[in-house]
């Protein structure tokens, strides 16, 4: 940590490592780094596109997919346009306020990432274990809700400062615990089934969010 002494205060400020000191690769790192932002805020844009343009994607599966495109949009931003600057001005200095900041909305937006994995699993479970009950339990009212709660919750929680530690560990658990659960009864579900038809369909209907969770 570097300290600019003020008049009546002090400038804190952090130096980052960076990831080399060779001037001759920044313009390759920047272009690494640059790429991959691009084609993911792309590619997360045009899922978005597609959910909304598509009737037949109107789907509780993909009114979460979306969201969580849309999660994924605001986590890059959150650091990578940070390091794009720091790269290309050759500035490793970020202040306190700024260091802070960013960890905030880096911090919400994987927890946000997280439950929305959760709630989608929980959809899959629901599809796959109860498929009867599906159309009337996952309906756009409860789709929104769940949301809704997740964006709350997870807003609430990281705002305070007290029990920061501790929702660390239930915010980075819970989701994961959810998940493994819903997986559990969808394999079992699944190891039910007879026919080798109705596995490989079954599970054909999870690939998707197992590919994201992965």
């Amino acid at each position: 940590m570097h300290v600019k002494p003020g008049n009546d205060t002090q400038h804190l400020e952090f130096l980052l490592l960076g990831l080399a000191e060779d001037p001759e690769l920044q313009p390759l790192i920047f272009g690494l780094f640059l790429s991959m932002y691009m084609v993911t805020v792309l590619g997360k844009l045009l899922i978005m596109l597609a959910v909304i343009s598509d009737s037949h994607l109107h789907t509780p599966m993909y009114f979460f997919l979306s969201n969580q495109s849309f999660v994924d949009i605001c986590f890059t931003y959150s650091t990578i346009p940070e390091i794009l600057v720091n790269i290309q001005t050759q500035s490793k200095a970020i202040t306190y306020a700024g260091c802070i900041t960013q960890i905030h909305y880096f911090v919400l937006f994987v927890v946000l990432d997280d439950f929305l994995l959760t709630v989608m699993a929980y959809d899959r479970y629901m599809v796959i274990c109860l498929p009867l009950h599906y159309m009337v339990t996952m309906n756009r009212r409860l789709c929104g809700l769940l949301v809704l709660v997740v964006h709350h919750a997870c807003s609430d929680t990281i705002l305070n400062e007290v029990v920061i530690y501790f929702a660390a560990l239930m915010l980075a658990g819970a989701p994961l615990i959810g998940i493994l659960y819903n997986y559990c009864k969808i394999v079992s579900s699944i190891h039910a089934i007879s026919s080798a038809q109705g596995k490989y369909k079954a599970f054909s209907i999870c690939a998707s969010h197992l590919s994201v969770v992965s």
